[in-house]
Formats: structure tokens, sequence, C-alpha cells
């Protein structure tokens, strides 16, 4: 398995109250991940913390067999490796172009390599000749789409995507499965929330279910009893190689 989080008795807490507690996790950065589990479970927290966002109050995360730097300068540069996209993203006032491009200037991109991939993103998510679109004035589904191509354009190791597929029309959901599922073929690793409960098995990922912030399944390799088994009182084991 090609691993690229291991993360080992970490807990994550807001305001002195635990919400994420998870003893073991190990993520293969190959493959295409579904985080479920009900709203306040503890999917997007951990999706801002496999994105660097937000630190643990204890316990370890590695990335690529070497400890995260909380609190490091170094932090910024893994950060770069790690994109997330929200349910709900926000775009900027300006052109389709100039919101894609957004991430690539900030990263001090000549103007050739930015024209080249916004081209590339704008073509896999269906966008071509969006260029020059006014960005808020666009459908939710096209607001989606552009966001995606803003997060592909700078090619992360990681792609962390919050309900991706919720909310949207008929057509673009077709268009991002299909995106999805072929992102891991291109050296991606996946991690996406949904409250689908067949999503994992048409889109062929790897299931990672939370209960009140632990893990209770993950395609079978997690220990203890399956999510409808849980007791709302003594939660399961938390250990899970994915």
């Amino acid at each position: 398995m090609n691993s690229i989080y291991c993360i080992n008795e970490l807990t994550v807490a807001f305001g002195g109250r635990t919400v994420l507690d998870l003893h073991r996790l190990v993520i293969d950065g190959s493959r295409l991940h579904i985080l479920t589990g009900a709203n306040g479970a503890g999917k997007s927290t951990l999706l801002n913390l496999l994105a660097f966002l937000t630190p643990p109050a204890s316990g370890e995360i590695m990335f690529d067999n070497a400890p995260v730097p909380w609190g490091s300068p170094s932090l910024f540069r893994l950060r770069r490796q790690a994109t997330l996209m929200h349910q709900f993203p926000y775009l900027f006032t300006g052109s389709v172009q100039e919101n894609v491009a957004y991430g690539l200037r900030v990263r001090g991109m000549t103007a050739t390599e930015q024209r080249q991939r916004i081209a590339e993103a704008l073509a896999q998510t269906g966008l071509t000749g969006f260029e020059r679109r006014n960005a808020l004035k666009l459908s939710g589904g096209e607001v989606r789409r552009v966001a995606m191509a803003r997060a592909l354009a700078l090619r992360p190791r990681v792609l962390l995507l919050d309900e991706p597929l919720a909310n949207v029309d008929y057509e673009t959901a077709l268009l991002l499965e299909e995106l999805i599922t072929s992102l891991p073929q291109q050296g991606i690793c996946v991690i996406m929330t949904t409250h689908e409960p067949n999503h994992a098995e048409r889109l062929g990922g790897r299931t990672i279910h939370l209960v009140s912030g632990r893990i209770v399944q993950a395609d079978g390799a997690a220990e203890g009893p399956g999510p409808e088994a849980v007791s709302p009182v003594v939660p399961p084991p938390r250990s899970a190689v994915v």
C-alpha cells in the first residue's frame, strides 16, 4: 500500500469538547476514499485536519512518512500539496479564467504555464469556452465545476472534497463522478465526504465511516462492530487501514 497519511492516537477538540478521536488511520495515497457519517460525525473536521488547517489537540499525523510540522514555516509548503474544496465554494469577482488562475498566480507561475493549466482544468470539468464568463453569473452546478477546475489546476497530491455531489444538477453530478473516479489514476489521492450511502459502491471508493468522531468502519478493516451495531453511549474501537 502506498500510504500518504498515517494518524496515531489523535484527537481534535473545540471549546474543550473532543470532536475527533482516532486511534489509528492509514490512508492509501493511490485510492479514492469516501467519508460517510451523519451531520456532526466529524467528516469536515477530518478533511480540515488532512488539509493541515486544523491542528490536533493531541496525537500525531504523518504525511509521506514525516511528522506534520505544526507551527513551523514549512507547514505552508505542505499545505500546497493538499487542496480542500468546500461544499459551498466561493468564487471571486471576475471571469472564470481569473478564478482558476488565482492559485497559480499566488504560486508565481509564468503566464504560459497558467494558460496551459487553466485550459486543461477547464477541459476536465467541461468548461472549455467559459474563460471569459462572469463567475458571479454562473449556475450552481457551474460554480461547483469552476471550483473543481481551480483545485485541479494546482495539481495537488491530495484533493479533499466536502460533499462535491450534493445539490447539483444531474449533468454536473455525472461529470463530477466520472472526473473524481479518474483522478487516482492520475496520481491524485481523493478523499470526499458524502451523505449518500451508495456513492462508495457506485464510485468504487473505499469507505471510512465516522460516528461521533470515531471510525467504526473502513471497508471491513476497522476492528470491532460495523456502524449498525454502534452504541450511542460506548463508541466502538477506532482503528483502520484504508
